[in-house]
């Protein structure tokens, strides 16, 4: 783990997606946060030692999802399969399959294994599965604000966590798609899926992968911001340690049949593009329902200071 020393940064962003603004004042106190995501290596001995199950390897019961075909209930979990040429963007169904028998040890469904990635992060990790693991460790989810401070690394006022250029002379910086999705990956780091920890430079704090690679679990609920800039006129107006919103308010308003949660994932994946998703950058959010899993979301944990005594 790295010790990140607490202090005040301007969370947020204005220049990409309507969910990160505004750009506000937050302080955070010391924490510790892992280096990097937990790997299929970390989340085997975990199961070795504890016999956890994780949600895609436990088939859904159709109650819990009114109106789901009595063929679903079967263990599985969403899988990335890129398109043979250009489809809609709006239709995440055309690169998204729900595929029996995928879960972390399967990443790409039955007769896949993990038997040369055990330095990847794990994925397929639902958020009950990766606070069960925290929990195991000694640790904690970090909040979406803890997450941000960490992933910036100490710069201010920048849009990526290396400064306001994607690809700086070229350099790919963290592990994003390059060219048009969800067809035309380039593969101008090697990299189709996952990469192995330690692939890309560490950020200003020594932290790995806090951009791209796989999407992380926080422990907040997701909200939409709401604070007025206005409001903060001195060190005594700046929110200290901010949560989100509430479980309830968290619910996606398109489906409200479907009464579960989202928390927020933070850090983008290798499947965001310069053309899709741009969100390789520390300002950059995701509601998720908690219910879910897929082959890009992991998680990482944090150890704050009051828990250390």
């Amino acid at each position: 783990m790295r010790q990140i020393a607490g202090g005040t940064f301007a969370m947020g962003s204005e220049r990409f997606y309507p969910e990160e603004a505004p750009v506000r004042p937050v302080r955070v106190d010391s924490f510790w946060i892992d280096e990097a995501p937990v790997t299929n290596r970390e989340f085997a001995r975990f199961v070795a030692a504890t016999g956890h199950r994780t949600l895609a390897e436990i088939a859904p019961d159709p109650a819990d999802y009114p109106g789901m075909p009595i063929e679903m209930a079967q263990p599985g979990s969403l899988v990335f399969e890129r398109t043979a040429g250009p489809v809609d963007l709006e239709d995440f169904t055309r690169w998204w399959h729900f595929k029996f028998g995928a879960d972390w040890r399967h990443p790409l469904g039955s007769g896949s294994t993990i038997d040369d990635l055990p330095d990847h992060p794990v994925v397929h990790i639902a958020y009950g599965d990766a606070e069960a693991y925290a929990a195991w460790v000694g640790k904690s989810l970090p909040t979406e604000a803890e997450w941000e401070y960490a992933a910036r690394g100490g710069l201010e006022g920048v849009e990526f966590a290396w400064g306001d250029e994607l690809a700086p002379e070229g350099r790919m910086l963290a592990n994003y798609w390059q060219g048009a999705f969800p067809f035309a990956n380039q593969l101008l780091d090697g990299w189709e899926r996952t990469s192995p920890i330690g692939t890309y430079p560490p950020n200003g704090y020594g932290l790995f992968d806090m951009i791209g690679n796989v999407w992380e679990w926080t422990a907040d609920w997701w909200s939409f911001p709401t604070v007025e800039k206005k409001k903060f006129k001195g060190a005594c107006c700046v929110p200290a340690n901010p949560r989100g919103g509430r479980e309830r308010d968290s619910l996606d308003p398109c489906t409200p049949h479907v009464p579960i949660g989202r928390k927020v994932l933070k850090g983008g994946s290798h499947l965001c593009a310069p053309n899709y998703c741009q969100r390789y950058r520390p300002a950059a959010r995701h509601a998720q329902p908690i219910d879910s899993s897929t082959s890009h979301i992991g998680f990482r944990c944090v150890l704050r200071e009051k828990d250390r005594q």
